[in-house]
């Protein structure tokens, strides 16, 4: 199976297509998402805008999110309680704004399908969590050395300068995202122990790692501005001045701030490719709509390994900073 022009085939195969070491650009960023579409809510602009630099941009999707809500009517039979075919769906979902972003190196933790999407449930609190029925197949599941083994070769392939993942509550409790993390960390830690598994290929030690973040100052700010609009459906439930969900961040522990407006149409772009989760008329795009596309336009981030290269602005402006 192709996805955005890489070829994602089983691990013992995947040497025949894996990098040499003359053949490693000058910038590699490897990131860790748990479904197709959270990379372009999250990390889009900072893909896109990366790739157009010239740097090498590997994705590794660890599901294909089977258990997503389907938000096109037209297509509500894939659903995982109709056909249960969303997640071949998603794959040329993912392709689509894989194509738009530009990244061309995009693969499926252990082949597309090893790990399903394990769904999610609210309890009482309104807060994410794992659902009352988990099947066994599924990403909540998998035993993480076996799982992190599969992401230890491709880090040592690519050989990646900055890791990007979610932090480990998995930005609002998903468990496929909390697993994601687990895996991104553990095997960033593995992969870089030369005498752990050298079948799997030299080891490597990642320079920077971070986890995506949300800024609490901007997104009150944002919810202040909508509600001052009379806009009190995005978001609905979420009070500018009361508790926010556990993303939202003290501006005080984000460390890096990328400005990629310049790429905000391609995050856009690659968000609407997601037609089955994301909806025109949804949240997300109700912030583009009423505060102007430049909401999406800056990304920020936590760095939690390698060290922080501050510039005037107090934060860092380059994940590749001081190791490349």
């Amino acid at each position: 199976m192709r996805t955005a022009n890489h070829v994602v085939v089983s691990s013992p195969q995947r040497r025949l297509f894996a990098m040499t070491a003359d053949s490693l650009p000058d910038r590699r960023m490897l990131l860790v998402h748990a479904h197709p579409d959270d990379e372009s809510i999250g990390n889009g602009a900072s893909m896109a805008k990366y790739v157009a630099e010239g740097a090498h941009v590997t994705l590794v999707t660890c599901t294909l999110g089977e258990e997503g809500e389907v938000l096109v009517d037209s297509l509500a039979h894939l659903a995982a309680d109709r056909d249960d075919m969303l997640g071949q769906h998603r794959i040329a979902e993912l392709e689509d704004a894989m194509r738009v972003l530009g990244v061309t190196d995009h693969r499926f933790l252990g082949g597309p399908g090893r790990y399903r999407d394990t769904g999610m449930a609210y309890n009482d609190a309104g807060l994410a969590v794992e659902p009352a029925t988990i099947r066994d197949d599924t990403f909540w599941r998998a035993d993480l050395t076996e799982a992190s083994n599969h992401l230890v070769e491709i880090i040592r392939e690519i050989r990646p300068h900055v890791l990007v993942t979610y932090d480990e509550n998995g930005g609002y409790g998903h468990p496929d995202h909390i697993q994601a993390h687990r895996v991104a960390m553990y095997a960033s830690v593995m992969a870089a122990v030369p005498s752990y598994r050298q079948d799997l290929g030299e080891a490597w030690d990642i320079p920077k790692i971070y986890w995506n973040a949300m800024s609490e100052s901007l997104m009150r700010e944002g919810l202040r501005q909508l509600r001052a609009m009379g806009d009190f459906t995005t978001f609905e439930g979420m009070d500018p001045e009361g508790p926010l969900p556990s993303f939202a961040m003290a501006d005080e522990w984000l460390t890096t701030e990328i400005d990629a407006n310049d790429y905000v149409d391609h995050k856009l772009k690659a968000m609407a490719g997601h037609a089955t989760q994301i909806a025109l008329d949804g949240p997300f795009f109700a912030l583009s709509n009423n505060l102007g596309n430049h909401v999406w336009g800056t990304e920020l981030y936590r760095l939690v390994r390698g060290r922080a290269e501050i510039g005037p602005s107090g934060r860092e402006s380059d994940l590749f900073a001081g190791v490349t």
